[in-house]
């Protein structure tokens, strides 16, 4: 009796284990809720077929996949066809604040100092999203609401925030023809990628009136509870109280931002701060 021998096919990946496909199939479920979550948290609302486009994904699989998120009350809905991020983001987000606590004095310690408003704020999608604030009392201020969102390319902290990225990722947060907000608005990306080399060997970046006119600050980028996690510390002010000060204010600001990376994250070796400025 001849007796048949069956070789390993040559070449090609080997089959998947029904375990192993049911583990990636999770894997990706997670993932694209992840990304449809990020969209809605800096938008106001999206319908189905606009975060279908976005992702790439059929309407059905997103329907099913918020659904599953509405359920949770990770996200809900905001009027027909629209959602929104829901309550349970909310909450997620407050159990943080043990930590934003912490950095609390940090801010008023820096206020104090130089008798203006310091804000605390994170990259949402997009933009920029404020989530404390130290307020000056001064008659002439410049205050952005905590849950206010502001464009990244043309502030001070979206820019710190911007430099943490890779060049790959800041390519697919922003267009190649950016928002014009003023006369002093980056408008082409390649530029602003040249700026944020800047920022990342200074540790520090500047909104000069690119935002609002008559409105100045300064701003750098700090780890929040993982290393990929950051915080912006930025520090707004009238451009009257910023031109002829820039100096001053980079000393305060980094130091600062030294004080709380020894305190809160990981223990580094401190160094006299000498910036030059642009």
């Amino acid at each position: 009796m001849q007796q048949t021998v069956k070789r390993p096919r040559k070449g090609g990946k080997p089959k998947s284990s029904p375990r192993e496909t049911m583990e990636t199939s999770g894997v990706q479920v997670i993932s694209r809720a992840a990304q449809i979550l990020k969209m809605l948290a800096s938008a106001r609302g999206l319908s189905i077929s606009t975060i279908a486009e976005e992702v790439g994904l059929s309407r059905s699989t997103v329907y099913r996949i918020l659904s599953a998120l509405e359920f949770e009350s990770l996200v809900v809905t905001n009027g027909p066809g629209g959602y929104r991020i829901g309550p349970a983001i909310t909450e997620m987000a407050e159990a943080g604040r043990m930590t934003i606590a912490e950095l609390l004095p940090h801010m008023k310690r820096l206020s104090t100092e130089l008798n203006e408003t310091v804000d605390l704020s994170v990259l949402t999608g997009n933009s920029v999203t404020f989530i404390e604030h130290v307020v000056a009392h001064r008659r002439l201020q410049a205050i952005s609401a905590p849950g206010l969102s502001f464009p990244l390319h043309c502030t001070a902290n979206g820019k710190a925030l911007l430099a943490t990225l890779t060049d790959s990722r800041i390519r697919e947060l922003l267009p190649g023809r950016l928002e014009k907000l003023t006369g002093n608005t980056c408008l082409l990306r390649s530029q602003l990628e040249v700026e944020l080399e800047d920022v990342r060997s200074l540790g520090y970046a500047f909104d000069r009136e690119e935002h609002t006119v008559g409105i100045c600050a300064i701003g750098t980028a700090v780890e929040g509870n993982t290393k990929s996690e950051y915080w912006a510390l930025s520090v707004p002010m009238p451009s009257s109280r910023f031109y002829g000060h820039e100096n001053r204010l980079v000393q305060a600001l980094l130091r600062e931002a030294e004080r709380i990376r020894a305190a809160i994250t990981r223990p580094q070796h401190s160094t006299d701060v000498s910036p030059n400025i642009r």
